[in-house]
């Protein structure tokens, strides 16, 4: 049995055609189940395939005469979904013609349109950003939001925290996630009132719920591998992913410097290589690739803009696995067991007016 076709927008990313269609050939060489549907320049897409016949045989193309650029406004792409390739990748999940799309394009302007074309899933007012993180556990942590939602109430976290629970069940095959939320400290008394309010929010949920609420958690403590989801606002949650991968980054470049420093370090370096590249993979964000808008009606899956060939592949395993799994019909499954009122009217988020949403500088 064949998964849902998915919609690959060929055009985003620093190299766009070559490196989305050479991942999405190397995914369909791991699993031969996969259907593409490579939406962009139907012409570059064509020259692409010509070096990949397999998947080539497993695609069909949608031609897209434009493309979203890298630092358009999200407001801007939306007035050109229609004929933009993210925008009609996007519409195809919306159509039926895929279950899912995968984009390494400009984040907020994917926010915008799979918001618009998708929808929120009853029971959830924002949609958030999450992705997979390396740690010094067994399983990679799951941390949201990265970046959709500046600003978020007690109602927004609690949301994020069963989301993301759902998808640590499906990523990491985890019975009951062990999930925190993000502070500046682990004392019950730390933090916003809305921090706290979630917190207590969850405690009592908690019960209801295939997840353990293990209160707060430290930046600092992110990598260490004793919990497996952390929930944040998007621009606290921005900006910790951010400094872990620059902080990886600093380590790859110091290493690589230190041993390249004399002959004596260089001969250290052949003696350390296989612990040396085993870091290197353990910090190689193309490892670890495939970011996901969860709280929509469909799929809708962001790759790094940077990515390599292999970090693609990665992202669109993530995405098959996510409608294998049925990740949607999951996370609805926990917001109808609770009650949606459950949450909108806990704690003193309310019924408040929801924060705004922009994901202009997510992942």
């Amino acid at each position: 049995m064949s998964l849902p076709r998915i919609a690959v927008d060929a055009m985003g990313g620093d190299e766009g055609v070559r490196v989305m269609v050479e991942g999405a050939a190397l995914a369909r060489r791991r699993h031969d189940r996969f259907k593409f549907l490579l939406v962009g320049d139907e012409g570059r897409i064509k020259q692409a395939l010509e070096n990949h016949p397999n998947l080539r045989e497993a695609s069909e193309i949608l031609h897209a005469p434009d493309v979203v650029s890298g630092d358009e406004k999200p407001t801007q792409a939306l007035r050109r979904a229609k004929t933009t390739s993210m925008g009609l990748a996007i519409n195809a999940v919306k159509q039926g013609h895929a279950g899912a799309a995968v984009s390494a394009g400009n984040t907020g302007a994917l926010m915008a349109m799979a918001k618009l074309a998708l929808r929120t899933m009853p029971g959830i007012d924002r949609p958030a950003l999450s992705a997979l993180l390396p740690t010094l556990g067994e399983h990679d942590l799951i941390m949201l939001d990265l970046g959709a939602n500046t600003d978020c109430d007690a109602r927004n976290l609690v949301q994020f925290a069963i989301m993301g629970a759902a998808y640590a069940r499906i990523v990491n095959g985890l019975e009951s996630p062990r999930v925190r939320l993000l502070n500046i400290g682990t004392e019950e008394t730390k933090g916003t009132d809305s921090l706290r309010d979630a917190a207590n929010q969850l405690k009592a949920l908690a019960g209801d719920l295939a997840l353990t609420f293990d209160g707060f958690t430290e930046a600092d403590k992110l990598s260490r591998g004793d919990c497996d989801v952390v929930v944040t606002d998007g621009f606290s949650g921005n900006i910790a992913l951010k400094s872990m991968e620059g902080a990886a980054r600093f380590v790859a470049d110091l290493l690589r410097r230190s041993f390249s420093s004399s002959l004596r370090s260089k001969f250290g370096f052949l003696i350390s290589r296989p612990a040396t590249e085993l870091l290197k993979h353990h910090l190689d964000p193309n490892n670890h690739n495939g970011a996901v808008f969860l709280g929509l009606n469909g799929v809708v899956v962001k790759s790094h803009g940077s990515a390599s060939a292999l970090g693609v592949a990665n992202a669109v395993a993530v995405t098959a696995r996510l409608l294998e799994e049925n990740l949607t019909e999951r996370i609805e499954a926990d917001l109808a067991r609770l009650g949606a009122e459950t949450i909108r009217t806990s704690g003193r988020g309310g019924r408040g007016k929801a924060p705004a949403t922009t994901g202009e500088d997510a992942a």
